[in-house]
């Protein structure tokens, strides 16, 4: 029986209950094939998708983590033997082979049905800016899909396919999600690699995924995730950091009220300061920043020699075929020959700039907060405007990977116009498990259904995690303790206060002898053991090293056993350290003995 939803979880449960890829396949081609968003550019042949879907049928469904997933390409994303577009029909050709992440994907498991429409040459916010028709909006056909990634976002969220694959260099992957009830994954730019991919600037694209759920995405991004030797920017994932599991504590940056941007939506505005309030309810802390660096990094993009890069992929073609380029993308590609070296080495030393000074903010907060869009504009609008509206639409995405940030578009609510509302949580790079973990919560909290399709959030289990997340965490007990006087060491290692808590009732506490400065010790003993007042801190393992070298004897880095029964790194003593050291177990910690002195 064909599931009523595609998330993973619905069409694993359909495949372990003797669904088969052949008839799932057959059943969505005929769907697809009755599309009216223009939402695609072209399917594959029907032979072929069956041919791989039977391969399929014989299968075990446990035996690939992508096992029938139908999905969809953006096409300027080669699938070998099938045209590449990239919007453009002139610009036609064929690969023999298929792009990196699709080779992957497939090798995992996963169907592409076909080939999405885009904005030109992914020059675009909107989806309108394509010969293919203007893409329209899976919620309601007089509003733009948002794009580039106009027809992948769509396809999702119309439940013609599970997943799509889009690229973002200025939002692509970020407004569509936004704009049709999506999560949208714009991964840390060089983890997904984009060989076989046309590009649009080559230093700054990445790879995204457009799914129904977090958790979707994250599995599409464990099967895709690999270093590709062959793609110059392409780099190896890094460990992720921190993370934001239920209970765990973090600050979230918005920016100040005078710098938020509706373009006149009223509405807009009222649910966004609804998301800032959910995400307070999630356990985080709101701290206003200063976003004009980042606008003015944003303005770099198209306002700066990066447009160069635009016109450098497609340079022969539009100086030879003029006329095959979409007027809007003409102009704009075209007027990156303005630009001289000198503007683009002064660009590059004012990004170097700005980076510095973006940088002290994430010192303050783990995780930012914005609308992903302003405001949602319907296509007649946007063919008025096209360039100023489409300017509007990147306030708040179009600095991101020039800042080399990881980002998450995830759905926030539902407007009475029927309309989705979405906001976007990002993080420096390689942050996207975190990233994505914070997204799973959110969207669980919301109860928003899956894109257009109406469907509810599935419960989901476990997810690989492909990266390490390269933090050790420690209980403290004495002179590292918040706000006392070895607390820096910790602080100027990047760590962060995770917990305060108690150890089991297994440890006898002292002051040790001699000093300064003052020195606690935890024993652990047989009997009359008490509780000890303890804060567990996250620091990266990078810097655990340099920590314990810095701890004088007789103390050291054990396990300490916590009163919920966990273990964790931290302090102890050696026993031979407790000579004329003052037992101080009674105070039950090292603030209340202090208090008493």
């Amino acid at each position: 029986m064909i599931p009523a939803s595609l998330d993973l979880t619905s069409l694993a449960a359909a495949y372990r209950a003797g669904l088969k890829p052949s008839t799932l396949i057959a059943h969505l081609r005929e769907k697809v094939a009755a599309d009216t968003h223009h939402a695609w550019i072209s399917l594959l042949p029907a032979e072929r998708l069956m041919e791989m879907a039977a391969a399929l049928d014989t299968q075990n469904p446990a035996s690939l983590p992508l096992y029938g997933v139908p999905f969809a390409i953006k096409d300027n994303i080669d699938l070998a033997g099938h045209p590449t577009t990239a919007g453009c029909p002139d610009y036609a050709y064929v690969p023999e082979s298929s792009a990196f992440v699709v080779e992957k994907l497939i090798a995992a498991g996963a169907i592409p049905l076909g080939k999405t429409n885009l904005d030109q040459f992914a020059t675009g916010l909107n989806g309108t800016r394509s010969p293919y028709g203007a893409c329209q909006n899976a919620f309601d056909s007089d509003y733009i899909s948002g794009g580039s990634s106009s027809g992948s976002a769509v396809s999702v969220a119309s439940g013609q396919v599970s997943f799509s694959l889009g690229t973002d260099t200025a939002g692509s992957g970020r407004v569509p999600a936004a704009f049709n009830n999506l999560v949208g994954l714009k991964p840390s730019c060089g983890l997904l690699s984009t060989r076989g991919v046309v590009p649009a600037c080559r230093s700054l694209d990445a790879v995204s995924i457009f799914a129904l759920t977090a958790s979707d995405a994250q599995a599409v991004f464990a099967a895709a995730l690999g270093f590709d030797a062959q793609d110059a920017y392409s780099r190896p994932a890094q460990p992720h950091g921190r993370g934001f599991a239920a209970g765990d504590p973090f600050r979230f940056g918005v920016p100040r009220a005078e710098q938020l941007a509706f373009f006149g939506d009223t509405i807009n505005l009222d649910l966004f300061a609804a998301a800032v309030t959910r995400l307070e309810a999630l356990g985080g802390k709101r701290v206003e920043i200063d976003f004009t660096p980042l606008l003015e990094t944003a303005r770099l993009l198209y306002g700066g020699p990066w447009v160069a890069e635009r016109y450098h992929v497609i340079k022969d073609f539009i100086e030879r075929q003029p006329e095959s380029v979409f007027p809007v993308t003409r102009e704009i590609t075209l007027g990156a020959k303005k630009f001289s070296a000198t503007d683009t080495f002064d660009a590059f030393y004012k990004l170097q700039a700005l980076k510095q000074i973006c940088a002290e903010a994430w010192r303050n907060v783990d995780v930012m907060l914005t609308p992903t869009a302003g405001r949602h504009y319907t296509i007649a609008e946007v063919e008025a405007e096209p360039v100023k509206l489409n300017t509007d639409l990147g306030y708040y995405t179009n600095f991101m990977n020039l800042l080399d940030y990881a980002a998450v578009a995830v759905p926030a609510a539902m407007r009475a116009d029927g309309l989705p509302f979405g906001v976007t949580l990002f993080a420096p790079a390689h942050q996207d498990l975190p990233l994505l973990q914070l997204a799973a919560r959110w969207q669980a909290d919301t109860a928003l259904t899956l894109g257009a399709t109406g469907q509810t959030l599935p419960a989901v289990g476990s997810l690989p995690q492909p990266v390490a997340n390269g933090q050790v965490r420690v209980a403290v007990c004495g002179a590292h303790l918040s706000g006392l006087p070895l607390n820096w060491q910790l602080t100027q290692r990047d760590g962060r206060l995770i917990a305060t808590t108690h150890s089991a009732p297994e440890y006898s506490f002292y002051a040790l002898a001699g000093g300064p400065p003052l020195r606690p010790g935890m024993v652990k003993v047989a009997e009359n053991g008490a509780s000890i007042e303890l804060e567990i801190w996250e620091l990266p393992a990078s810097e655990f090293g340099s920590f314990v070298a810095g701890i004088p004897a007789p103390l050291g880095i054990g396990k300490v056993k916590l009163a919920d029964g966990s273990a964790v790194s931290g302090f102890v003593c050696e026993s031979a350290g407790l000579t004329n050291a003052e037992n101080i177990t009674r105070f039950g910690g090292w603030r209340a003995w202090l208090a008493s002195r």
